[in-house]
């Protein structure tokens, strides 16, 4: 059976400008994917049913991103047909490289050339809003200077990088980093145009620091590196090489115990082209 690549995002900076009237917090940040993430596997089925064949530990079947995504895709272009999906897990759970979001747009753009569905890309952006803020970037495709809550995008090129991925042993839940009153809201909004690489923070980042010691610890370890960032809410964290032998030798020189990855930064998803 053929496997689907769902990649990690990082947020290569993550800025809080404001705040709607109806709560949701109003962002700036460049999503960059990178060669590293869960698989998934679909095979279809005549029945209608959308099933799991190895449901994630904590997770209903009726709360998972995976199984929504194709009850979401069945609605909306009137699919009569089923799917079971497997999982290959490798991203952590609240770990701000959006694992979850990655599965359910791969299941959004897979399913609908499986199940022939006939969506546009756009149409299915728009369905992966309904399923979590991160989704449409991963339906989008392209490397992108992200606003609003997440979903306009304005594409950028970005340089060729490595990056060293440390993954903390604590989940960060994203309510509570919203929910902070520390958390800065009032970040200078700037013109996608004028970003550059290396520009820019990430506001979540103290707040998580703050209420994960562990989190800090991880920066910390990266600080001799360059800037390290964490990315989204958190919990992972990350630093950018110029050269994979580079980003390697940083991961063997990390104290016995601490969990972490190399990985190339894409500017396109694997399935950017699928039609």
């Amino acid at each position: 059976m053929k496997a689907w690549p769902a990649p990690a995002k990082l947020n290569l900076f993550l800025h809080i400008v404001g705040r709607r009237a109806d709560g949701y917090h109003l962002l700036q940040t460049v999503f960059r994917f990178i060669d590293y993430g869960d698989s998934l596997y679909f095979a279809v089925r005549d029945d209608g049913v959308v099933a799991l064949e190895n449901p994630l530990p904590g997770v209903s079947p009726e709360q998972d991103l995976t199984a929504r995504a194709a009850r979401l895709l069945q609605q909306a272009a009137g699919v009569k047909q089923g799917v079971t999906i497997r999982i290959e897990k490798r991203l952590p759970m609240g770990g701000g490289l959006g694992g979850g979001s990655s599965d359910a747009a791969t299941t959004l753009v897979a399913l609908n050339h499986l199940w022939q569905a006939g969506l546009t890309r756009r149409q299915l952006e728009t369905l992966g809003l309904q399923l979590g803020a991160d989704v449409p970037i991963f339906v989008h495709g392209h490397a992108a200077f992200a606003e609003g809550v997440g979903e306009a995008f304005t594409d950028v090129e970005l340089p060729e990088a490595w990056y060293l991925v440390l993954v903390p042993p604590v989940g960060v839940p994203t309510p509570a980093i919203f929910g902070a009153a520390d958390l800065r809201r009032d970040t200078p909004a700037m013109r996608p145009q004028d970003w550059r690489p290396g520009m820019g923070h990430n506001d979540m980042e103290p707040v998580a620091a703050r209420l994960h010691p562990e989190v800090q610890a991880h920066l910390d370890m990266l600080g001799a590196y360059g800037t390290p960032r964490m990315s989204g809410s958190g919990a992972c964290v990350f630093a950018e090489f110029m050269a994979e032998a580079a980003a390697q030798a940083a991961l063997a020189a990390l104290p016995s115990g601490v969990r972490g990855f190399v990985a190339r930064g894409l500017t396109t998803h694997p399935l950017a082209a699928l039609s």
